[in-house]
């Protein structure tokens, strides 16, 4: 069959986009995903969403790891779906989305997409990290001299060796300002570093602001692939009104001929 695409990214975290509110899209052919993300074979991503009607909200949002497994939350991927269905015409400036974390708001002002993202409640600190849920697990640990840090290695070996087969995406962090950290991710599915993670770096400004390492309400960080701003309240030790903002941008579009 013939399919049409849409590419995006969201501060170089990319992503094969499809208009799937026809149902033209084999969900369970998961071959058939990895293919398409495949960056030497296929068009190439660090994951698939498809966009779908629901019945409760603006629209759905289906997201696939380049593997080829549907899974948990994106925050890059939920941004640049909100691009996509302004850019299709389904929304205008603002949407409610229904993820598989739940109902999503958003606003969307030329490329730049403002995503709210779950409540956290529960963040676990430990000896020399953090772990907590943003959407999907995500370990966060500081170190020394970020851009020389061997991201694959350590991450990897941290993703396998504490998490399991299940697995959580590792961040390594490294602060620059009273505000503002860098960040590097490893993410699973992908099992590699990516150039930004949406849900990662919301993990890491909760977990510094947790932590004491910032008291700023508003976080920025920096990426590989650009910088992200990250905004939210704490009341009875309840993070709530958590925003990811940043650009979400259309690469490209067409069409690939693929076997189901």
């Amino acid at each position: 069959m013939e399919l049409q695409f849409f590419k995006y990214q969201g501060t170089g975290n990319d992503f094969v986009i499809i208009d799937n509110r026809q149902d033209i899209f084999p969900k369970n052919n998961t071959k058939l995903v990895a293919e398409l993300c495949d960056r030497r074979f296929g068009i190439g991503a660090d994951g698939l969403i498809l966009l779908e009607n629901d019945n409760m909200s603006d629209f759905k949002m289906v997201y696939y790891n380049a593997d080829g497994a549907e899974s948990s939350m994106c925050g890059n991927g939920g941004r640049c779906l909100v691009a996509f269905a302004h850019y299709l015409g389904v929304v205008e400036k603002e949407t409610i989305f229904n993820a598989v974390d739940g109902l999503h708001y958003a606003t969307v002002e030329e490329n730049i997409v403002n995503l709210k993202m779950i409540d956290v409640d529960k963040i676990h600190e430990k000896q020399n990290h953090s772990f907590l849920d943003t959407g999907s697990p995500h370990h966060v640990q500081l170190v020394k001299e970020l851009e020389k840090f061997d991201v694959q290695k350590e991450g990897k070996k941290l993703r396998y060796g504490i998490y399991g087969e299940s697995g959580s995406n590792i961040n390594f962090v490294e602060q620059t300002k009273d505000n503002a950290f860098d960040v590097r991710t490893y993410e699973r599915g992908v099992e590699g570093e990516t150039f930004s993670c949406g849900t990662g770096v919301t993990a890491v400004a909760l977990a510094m602001h947790e932590s004491g390492k910032t008291s700023a309400n508003e976080v920025h960080i920096h990426t590989i692939g650009g910088d992200l701003t990250i905004s939210f309240e704490k009341k009875d030790g309840k993070y709530s009104n958590i925003f990811l903002k940043g650009p979400a941008i259309q690469v490209f579009k067409g069409t690939i001929e693929c076997s189901i």
